[in-house]
C-alpha cells in the first residue's frame, strides 16, 4: 500500500472530485497532479520519519491535527485555512519553500500542468495526505488504533520491498526522486 492508494480510495472519492472541480482539472489531470505531489510528499514523510523523533512527531500531528476533515468534508479544501494548514505541513515536510517549488517545478515537467498552479495545489494535496495517513494510521474519526498498530501501518507504507525495515526504501525514493 502506498500514500496514492490511501488518496485514490473510493471513500474519498467525493474529495478528489472537489479537487478537480476547485482547479479546473479533467479527471486524468488531477490524478496524475494528485499522483506525483503525493509522491514527493511521502519522500518527504518517509526521510523524516527517519530522523530522531521523527515518527512520534508524525504521529503527534496525525492525532493532534484533525486532519481526516480534509476527505470527510471536501468543500474544506477550497477554504484559505486548508491553504495555510497545507503550507504549515509543507514547512515540516521540506523545510523551506525552495524544496516546494522544486517539486512543482518537476511535477509541471512531468504532467504538462503549469508549475504556478501545481505550487497551488501542493498544500491542498499535502493536506489530503495527512487526512488519508490520519484516516488510515488512527482508524477513522474515532482514532481506534494503537500508536503500536498505527507504526507497524507507516512502517509497512515506507517499506516498498518489504524487508522489515524502511530505511533502505526511503533512501531508494529519495535518490530516485532527484534522478527524476
Amino acid at each position: 500500500m502506498n500514500i496514492n492508494d490511501l488518496l485514490f480510495d473510493k471513500s474519498n472519492a467525493d474529495a478528489i472530485s472537489t479537487f478537480t472541480k476547485n482547479f479546473d482539472l479533467d479527471d486524468a489531470q488531477a490524478k496524475d497532479a494528485i499522483s506525483d505531489l503525493a509522491n514527493s510528499l511521502s519522500v518527504g514523510l518517509g526521510q523524516n520519519t527517519r530522523s530522531k523523533g521523527g515518527l512520534n512527531d508524525l504521529f503527534d500531528a496525525l492525532e493532534k491535527g484533525n486532519h481526516s476533515r480534509y476527505l470527510d468534508n471536501p468543500d474544506l479544501l477550497g477554504r484559505q485555512e486548508t491553504t495555510q494548514d497545507g503550507n504549515d505541513i509543507l514547512g515540516h515536510i521540506f523545510g523551506n519553500k525552495e524544496v516546494s517549488r522544486h517539486v512543482a517545478r518537476k511535477t509541471a515537467q512531468k504532467t504538462g500542468l503549469d508549475s504556478s498552479l501545481l505550487k497551488k495545489m501542493l498544500p491542498i494535496v499535502a493536506s489530503m495526505v495527512m487526512a488519508a495517513l490520519s484516516k488510515k494510521a488512527l482508524g477513522g474519526r474515532s482514532g481506534t488504533r494503537s500508536r503500536n498498530e498505527s507504526t507497524g501501518f507507516i512502517t509497512q507504507m515506507f517499506d516498498r520491498d518489504n524487508d522489515g525495515s524502511m530505511v533502505d526504501d526511503v533512501l531508494g525514493m529519495a535518490f530516485n526522486s532527484m534522478l527524476k
